[in-house]
């Protein structure tokens, strides 16, 4: 029998302050590395001397080697043999995503970060980068190289390129995050746990799908402005990257559109935000949030429903009139608060909460009809003014509004969670 209080396997845990493990690295910093024999070395040494005079924790470096066809893996095994917090691992296909992937999966250290090997980004941004993962502030961070604050030093061409692509992001992922593709991020562990098995990208798009999700999922995105110098013997493809990046906009753009993301995965508990612990005290959780999401879409129906109502009754009686209406906004109102209200997505059981929608809608139908009924009885149909029909619609959908957001959440829209805790009980 359970009786913790925890949330379930689906769920992050609240923001908390790390709990530090003597002898186990708080930072794994990877650098993903493809044909830098020449380079690899002095910036690997570079960084580690940094890491070693200013960061207050144990840390580790692991070099990343992409399918290299130089000597990169011999310098990263003698880099792993002679320098202390260093080790290599070697993949055997190339993509920037994959190594990280594959580097993050694996390691036991609460704080992943990578970065370039040019070290283009200025060092002392490094702390400041992790430091909110470490005291429970953020979920991510990212260097950005277009605040106000940062310097930066690039061409024209690479200037444009970025700033181009990232007001793409902003128009059509609606992101709103700076600067997508700084090589300089750092994501907590358990975070990484859950967001990376949606992330399908495993070359340079990797990084602002995974900003992308993480946004959207309401995780915390802290970011860094950057001191950043262009490394002008970069090997990237700027066309086919650029590419590349179109078409993984395009994809996550028409997966999150017809909701076939399981963001929900990465929901925090109730109450890691203070406005949800100081909304309504004692509630059951997220019952304020339901409350808010269910009158905001109510609302919207309810005038939906009366524009169809006056639309059909200009050409058939009232009850013919009142269930058209009645079904259309229906099935409009059991899509919005599915998807808006209980944050239900995807296509999984989609049309058996359209049939007990409907289910409700019936109930619903019954006090409409019923009301309409009673004031025919009391008032002759043609004596009765369209106001008065309207009025009378009105409080009796406020009735039904009450019901129909109480069969929601406990018959249509259950929490699974809290069920799975009751059967767990028993």
């Amino acid at each position: 029998m359970r009786t913790d209080t925890s949330p379930g396997p689906g769920a992050l845990p609240a923001r908390a302050p790390l709990a530090l493990v003597p002898g186990m690295p708080v930072l794994d910093v990877v650098i993903p590395v493809f044909n830098e024999e020449k380079d690899l070395g002095p910036c690997v040494r570079r960084l580690h001397e940094h890491l070693t005079r200013t960061f207050p924790y144990p840390f580790r470096i692991t070099i990343a080697d992409n399918a290299s066809t130089d000597r990169t893996p011999e310098v990263a095994a003698a880099l792993a043999t002679t320098v202390e917090g260093v080790r290599s691992t070697r993949l055997e296909e190339k993509g920037r995503g994959r190594a990280l992937r594959t580097v993050w999966s694996r390691s036991e250290a609460p704080v992943l970060a990578y970065m370039d090997v040019d070290l283009s980004t200025d060092l002392n941004a490094l702390l400041p980068l992790v430091a909110p993962l470490i005291s429970g502030h953020s979920d991510l961070a990212i260097g950005t190289r277009l605040a106000r604050s940062s310097r930066v030093v690039r061409g024209a061409k690479r200037e444009f390129v970025s700033r181009a692509y990232n007001l793409l992001l902003r128009s059509s992922l609606a992101a709103r995050f700076s600067d997508a593709q700084c090589g300089f991020k750092a994501i907590r562990r358990e975070v990484a746990e859950r967001l990376l098995p949606l992330v399908e990208d495993s070359g340079w798009f990797f990084d602002t799908e995974l900003l992308v999700l993480a946004e959207r999922a309401g995780l915390r995105i802290h970011e860094v402005p950057v001191d950043w110098v262009d490394d002008p013997d970069s090997t990237v493809h700027i066309v086919r990257t650029a590419t590349d990046d179109l078409k993984g906009v395009w994809r996550v753009g028409r997966a999150l559109a017809v909701g076939a993301l399981p963001l929900d995965r990465l929901a925090r508990p109730f109450g890691d935000d203070p406005r949800d612990r100081t909304a309504l005290p004692g509630v059951p959780r997220g019952l304020a949030r339901q409350l808010l999401g269910f009158c905001a879409v109510g609302l919207l129906s309810t005038l939906l429903y009366l524009l169809l109502y006056s639309a059909f009754r200009s050409g058939t009686g009232p009850q013919l009139a009142n269930a058209a209406a009645l079904l259309l906004s229906a099935v409009a109102n059991t899509a919005a608060n599915r998807r808006l209200t209980f944050g239900v997505r995807g296509r999984d059981r989609a049309v058996r909460h359209q049939a007990q929608g409907l289910l409700v809608f019936g109930i619903g139908l019954a006090l409409t009809s019923g009301s309409l009924a009673a004031l025919d009885a009391a008032v002759p149909a043609r004596s009765a003014s369209h106001s008065t029909e309207l009025a009378v619609l009105i409080a009796a959908n406020l009735a039904a509004t009450v019901l129909r957001f109480l069969l929601f959440r406990a018959w249509v829209f259950p929490d699974r969670r809290a069920t799975s805790a009751k059967d767990d009980n028993r």
